[in-house]
């Protein structure tokens, strides 16, 4: 995908959005054809593949650097220009580059090894091209094992997959995690990542947080002339609630410690059913079913139920996950992949989409969706359950960890290939208001049936169980999380296809039916009003903010805007904003009216402007 990056120069020619033409419309069927046998091979082939390559790059050593996120593009397209990039090894480093930086007046934020985070959390204030980014990629090791307290603390760097192995070698797990793996410690506790769980304390990593060290700024020097300090949280401290959940606005966290549990086994299976009546038993399922999630496939008319039950670690069965969408994929068939969705793009294909998703899923289901359980050997998945080591069944992610290969393989949204390229749209909706939330999804569908099959391209409507949260910027009720990934253009100014059936369930999830966005997640309009839907708990972190970083030099202007501080504002108006989920359409220029897209209400929530296509 040859991307178009705003206040720079595109990667290539702008009045090209692929170096390869699209096929003419008489090669409709070959495509699909085509597009068929590709996505089979994609889900079914495991290799290895070349690892992300780093999301900060320097033009000198250190100093002169760009920072991205791991797909290579943040909401906006804006290029994050930075002084300089610190790798502090020790606490003692940390405080050392915080010091210094804070001396100079300099603003910070921290980046970690992968950055997978989408919105502009590691991009520094200040004037451009003057800040410091402070990785936490060196930042990586077990400090402590209380084994009689099941608890353990580790630096904040560490990855997902490396916490997770360290603590199963100690005969513990951390009982809940996100399903990805290419994460750091440091990064999902300041996002509140999670799991799928409404069993005891929930399902967010947060909620294990016994402990936290943090380097925060000073305004003055202290005897050794640092102008940082070290600050120690523990259970019952107020401040543990910023803390633990804090999108990197208070400091650098150093080290946590995690309440973790002896280890466990797990017994999962997957079933699909037709997605009639579904609604009405998610709370009953998430009640009976530790682990389960559910995924929509709207298009499909599909649910499907994951029962994921804990077992005692004696329970037979060494299965694994290997999720099929994390694995490494051929860049030849990812090329392949996305140059056949925008064929059925440029097409106006809505039907395609559908027919390609139903073999995909297919696909997908009938292969176990990477779950292994034959001892490594073919075929790899032989049925349900699967059972096995909570520490191999809980987070995924095989195409980080793999050999270099020159690009013949990558992460499927490796921005160094033409692959996967989407938007994310991630909200907490309350038990009471998901039912209400599902019936408008299929009332939308009814009036264009084919219309959210691109969803089911990207793996369907993920629902997830999340536990309401003491932390500031944690849950503040119990939820259903509804997480679809679908396609992004490739040119900014390019509308998308059934673009305003995808913006009125983004609108209907986050406004009519009052979802809280995933701070991790989200375009640009997902965090329109999050100060009011936090209320005072927004009060209580602002005022954790101004204890610790008193002069705002991990703030940035993303992050005042969202928490509406120093005046700012998520408002956009600006041509063709709402294509992309800068705005909200509220004039036709909002979209593309010389292509045809202008503003219009939403078919089933009314209160909704969306992008349509006129005939539509």
């Amino acid at each position: 995908c040859t991307l178009i990056i705003s206040s720079s120069p595109p990667r290539h020619p702008p009045n090209k959005t692929r170096d390869t033409p699209l096929p003419a419309l008489p090669s409709m069927a070959a495509a699909l054809l085509s597009l068929l046998l590709l996505t089979s091979l994609a889900l079914i082939l495991c290799v290895h593949g070349s690892p992300p390559e780093p999301v900060v790059k320097c033009k000198s050593g250190n100093a002169d650097c760009i920072v991205t996120n791991g797909y290579g593009t943040f909401p906006d397209r804006s290029i994050c220009q930075v002084a300089g990039v610190a790798y502090p090894m020790t606490e003692d480093e940390v405080l050392a580059a915080v010091s210094d930086a804070a001396r100079k007046k300099q603003h910070m934020k921290v980046v970690t090894t992968y950055a997978h985070s989408i919105p502009k959390l590691s991009c520094p204030g200040g004037p451009d091209g003057a800040g410091l980014v402070i990785s936490t990629q060196k930042l990586n090791r077990v400090v402590a094992v209380d084994r009689k307290a099941n608890r353990m603390t580790f630096e904040s760097g560490i990855g997902l997959r490396p916490l997770i192995d360290a603590a199963a070698a100690e005969g513990l797990a951390l009982p809940y995690t996100p399903y990805w793996e290419g994460i750091t410690l440091g990064g999902l506790l300041a996002t509140g990542s999670h799991g799928s769980s409404l069993f005891g304390k929930g399902s967010a990593v947060h909620e294990y947080v016994v402990g936290m060290r943090l380097v925060v700024p000073t305004s003055a020097p202290d005897a050794g002339g640092r102008y940082a300090r070290m600050v120690e949280l523990a259970e019952g401290d107020a401040d543990l609630l910023a803390a633990k959940v804090s999108l990197g606005l208070l400091g650098v966290v150093s080290q946590v410690t995690l309440q973790l549990q002896p280890m466990f086994k797990r017994s999962i299976t997957q079933r699909e059913v037709e997605d009639a009546g579904f609604e009405s038993t998610l709370e009953s399922f998430a009640s009976a079913t530790e682990f389960g999630d559910v995924t929509w496939y709207v298009g499909r008319r599909s649910v499907v139920y994951r029962d994921d039950a804990r077992l005692p670690i004696t329970t037979p069965g060494n299965g694994k996950n290997d999720f099929s969408g994390f694995r490494p994929q051929l860049s030849i068939l990812l090329a392949g992949l996305r140059t056949s969705e925008e064929l059925l793009e440029a097409t106006d294909s809505s039907e395609g989409k559908c027919v390609l998703a139903k073999v995909q899923v297919t696909t997908l289901l009938a292969t176990g969706s990477g779950f292994q359980n034959n001892e490594g050997h073919l075929p790899e998945f032989t049925g349900y359950p699967v059972i096995g080591n909570h520490s191999d069944l809980q987070a995924s992610g095989s195409c980080l960890t793999s050999e270099e290969d020159g690009l013949l393989t990558a992460c499927g949204w490796d921005p160094r290939v033409d692959g996967l390229f989407y938007h994310q749209t991630a909200a907490s909706i309350s038990l009471p208001n998901i039912a209400a939330f599902i019936a408008d999804v299929k009332k939308l569908r009814d009036f264009r049936p084919y219309s959210l099959c691109g969803i089911d391209l990207y793996s369907g409507l993920l629902m997830r169980f999340v536990r309401a949260s003491t932390a500031y910027l944690g849950k503040t009720f119990d939820s259903v999380d509804i997480d679809m990934t679908y396609f992004r253009s490739c040119d900014p100014m390019d509308p998308r296809l059934d673009e305003d059936v995808l913006e009125e369930v983004e609108q209907m999830a986050l406004f009519k039916h009052g979802g809280l966005p995933h701070w991790g997640k989200n375009r640009h309009v997902g965090f329109l009003g999050v100060r009011e839907k936090y209320g005072t708990r927004i009060e209580q972190f602002v005022a954790a903010m101004k204890k610790y970083d008193p002069e705002g030099l991990f703030s940035s202007p993303w992050t005042d805007a969202v928490l509406e501080l120093r005046e700012k504002s998520l408002a956009v108006d600006r041509k063709g904003c709402a294509l992309e989920g800068m705005c909200i359409c509220s004039r036709d220029v909002h979209c593309a009216p010389e292509k045809g897209y202008v503003c219009r209400p939403g078919l089933v929530y009314k209160e909704a402007r969306v992008c349509r296509k006129v005939g539509e």
